[in-house]
């Protein structure tokens, strides 16, 4: 037991970690992003607050939440970590390749993309999360939504968070199965293809929310009684 809790402080250990909250975390963006799909009803946000209000009120959601926070916190300390032994040891990061030149810049700078998705992660929440699960909103989640991605520094801010999540993610998901062996070389490609839709696919569906609320596209702001 002593012997397989010191396993996660050795470097394959971490990695392991790493891979998991990682993997973890994929999953909540999943569920995040068809949440956030309501907001394209058009029903003056009323499916997206129905679900908003759902998800506060679950004690078993509210319960996960706390998961997702350790796991956010857990990710975010352990890619710092080590990112910093990684290049104490070597000049290159934590990459599925650490030959430089055949990975992408994206590959060698995972603790400073993570490092700023999750800044972004504190101003996100407090945008909010904290008012809507902590505070006493006067409006809706669908208007703030609507109101946030109205203004030029949150939208501009939202938007470049969002290209730089889909490349963290394209790499760090392909990462994950090459740690946890998953990742063999009958299945390399399947993984990468796989890991590459997916990253398209949260940062295409993420990013859509500041460009059609701030150029309020199928009046989008307009019906959330923004415009």
């Amino acid at each position: 037991m002593i012997a397989s809790l010191k396993m996660f402080y050795t470097s394959v250990g971490r990695k392991m970690v790493m891979a998991l909250t990682g993997l973890f975390l994929c999953l909540f963006l999943l569920e995040h992003l068809y949440g956030n799909l309501l907001l394209y009803k058009l029903d003056g946000g009323e499916s997206f607050n129905e679900f908003s209000h759902f998800m506060a009120g679950n004690m078993i959601i509210r319960t996960i939440e706390i998961g997702l926070f350790a796991g956010i916190l857990i990710h975010a300390i352990d890619g710092l970590f080590l990112t910093f032994s990684n290049k104490k040891a070597r000049p290159v990061g934590y990459a599925v390749n650490h030959q430089s030149k055949n990975s992408s810049w994206f590959s060698r700078n995972m603790g400073l993309t993570g490092s700023v998705i999750f800044v972004f992660l504190v101003i996100h929440m407090k945008t909010f999360f904290v008012p809507h699960r902590i505070g006493t909103p006067e409006n809706a989640m669908s208007y703030d939504v609507a109101y946030a991605f109205q203004t030029n520094w949150y939208a501009a801010l939202y938007l470049v968070a969002m290209v730089i999540l889909g490349m963290h993610l394209n790499h760090g998901f392909q990462s994950a199965f090459q740690t946890m062996g998953w990742n063999n070389h009958k299945f390399s490609k399947t993984v990468k293809s796989a890991g590459t839709i997916y990253a398209l696919i949260m940062m295409i569906g993420f990013a859509s929310f500041p460009i059609i609320f701030y150029f309020d596209l199928f009046g989008a702001a307009t019906n959330m009684g923004v415009k």
